[in-house]
């Protein structure tokens, strides 16, 4: 189920119109406020299959953090890409006094994104910018590291943004991001109902990932950690099953249903392992030319 193809355009496309449109309800950021946290919206690594949601998609940011934490200091600049509600870029700052810029779809999310960060006096070392993962609006070799959590997947020309992410990052810097693929083999019809509540067409697969990236001139490392998806969505669907009556006084009944009706599928193909995801990181290699025009105490 990956998708492979490059479709020569380098302004946003459907797909990621499409995922504006659904991030920008009311419903979403309430379903994210009371299941989620409000601050992270990621995968979570769990240490134990009832942790709290919030406390297992934090962990996912620490973890990765730590991947690049050699990279990160006051004189490094992180690209965040696909920032949402700003939690990875507030975490970054506070840990390593990194200064981030924070790419975001969505006007909504950034506009909440900057008050967080005013509220918190973080708002002089994080720039918010509205813009696409396909048209990144900064030259070449400008930074230390380039961070994206589950945002891949929600973008057709992929293998666009990859190079695009490549083309910003200096020498000796590195990619770090995760995303939710199909297993090698999984039929696109497995996964189709499970997908249509965020609008997406399809899922990139670990081969093709690892391939871009060598192909870009990186070294890429893949940590799996599909069984945290697995917890995640089992995770997910309880709360909402447990909570519907609460939620339903904050979410739509529509929006709501939906939810009802969805997150059982999304568990039932991570039980069938229809599903991966873990951490990449990928640095460049010494030998292979650029492509493309530590924590403080």
């Amino acid at each position: 189920m990956t998708d492979n193809t490059s479709h020569g355009s380098s302004t946003p496309d459907h797909e990621e119109e499409t995922t504006r449109r659904y991030y920008e309800t009311s419903d979403v950021d309430a379903f994210y406020d009371a299941v989620w946290g409000g601050e992270d919206i990621h995968i979570g690594l769990y240490a134990h299959a009832q942790e709290a949601i919030a406390d297992a998609s934090r962990r996912t940011v620490r973890h990765a953090a730590d991947r690049v934490a050699d990279l990160l200091g006051p004189d490094a600049t992180v690209l965040d890409l696909g920032s949402g509600y700003g939690g990875s870029a507030r975490a970054l700052v506070e840990r390593f006094g990194c200064r981030v810029v924070a790419l975001e779809l969505s006007e909504e999310h950034n506009r909440r994104h900057r008050a967080a960060n005013a509220r918190r006096g973080l708002d002089g070392l994080i720039e918010v910018v509205t813009g696409s993962l396909c048209d990144l609006p900064y030259e070449a070799e400008r930074f230390d590291v380039v961070w994206s959590l589950e945002v891949l997947c929600h973008v057709t020309d992929r293998d666009h943004a990859l190079a695009e992410a490549v083309r910003v990052l200096k020498p000796g810097g590195a990619l770090v991001f995760s995303d939710i693929m199909a297993a090698e083999e999984t039929p696109a019809q497995a996964l189709r109902p499970a997908l249509s509540r965020l609008g997406v067409q399809s899922l990139a697969t670990l081969s093709f990932y690892l391939e871009h990236l060598s192909a870009l001139g990186l070294k890429p490392c893949f940590e799996d950690r599909t069984a945290d998806l697995t917890t995640h969505y089992a995770r997910l669907d309880e709360e909402v099953h447990r909570r519907r009556a609460e939620l339903r006084t904050v979410i739509g009944p529509s929006y709501l249903d939906g939810l009802l009706t969805n997150l059982p599928l999304w568990t039932d193909i991570t039980h069938r392992g229809l599903l991966r995801w873990g951490l990449f990181h990928a640095r460049h290699t010494e030998a292979a030319p650029h492509r493309g025009p530590a924590d403080r105490p």
